[in-house]
């Protein structure tokens, strides 16, 4: 009876320490334009690239543990500090629907962006560069970095560990550096 009690309390106290650890908030990233910040609600609007406006609560708790790459959070401000209105965006968020809590936020810059939709032909990891194929039948290839910011089915990751299948479908927002058609966000569809 003692045995099978110990045996109970020490499972009991190695599912809690796993529960525990897992106990974090996941980070994925959309791109859009910003449509209003409003730091006294500690709120800003995004009109995302997918046609729709997302509302976005900033993080109040910092000390929330979140899954959120240390490579990608370089050239990042948080909600409370942003203020470029107009700005073209990658936005870190947790949550789903209306309950988005944003991590932070990257401004992408002036552009010229492209907006690309097509299915993987294939990654090459050694030159890290992707090539997808468009409904017109055409491959375009896209200059992954580090800095590339992928979002996938379990969350964002930089784009060395992007690791897409052949024939998936994925949307890549891109522009030109240094002459090179560069990839500056990816979504698995």
């Amino acid at each position: 009876m003692r045995d099978t009690l110990k045996t109970l309390i020490l499972v009991g106290c190695i599912s809690s320490v796993a529960i525990a650890a897992t106990a974090q908030e996941v980070v994925h990233a959309l791109t859009g334009t910003v449509r209003s910040v409003d730091p006294p609600g500690k709120m800003i609007t995004i009109f995302t690239d997918n046609g729709s406006e997302g509302l976005f609560k900033d993080l109040t708790n910092p000390k929330l543990k979140i899954d959120f790459d240390k490579k990608l959070r370089t050239d990042t401000s948080t909600v409370d500090t942003f203020k470029g209105e107009g700005a073209y965006v990658i936005v870190f968020y947790f949550g789903d629907g209306d309950m988005r809590t944003a991590v932070a936020l990257r401004n992408l810059g002036s552009g010229p962006f492209t907006n690309n939709l097509g299915t993987v032909v294939r990654l090459d990891g050694r030159e890290h560069q992707l090539f997808i194929k468009n409904k017109s039948g055409v491959v375009q290839s896209f200059k992954i970095a580090s800095d590339t910011v992928a979002e996938t089915d379990i969350g964002v990751v930089n784009g060395f560990k992007f690791q897409p299948q052949k024939d998936n479908e994925v949307r890549v927002v891109a522009t030109i550096v240094n002459g090179t058609p560069t990839a500056l966000f990816v979504r698995t569809m």
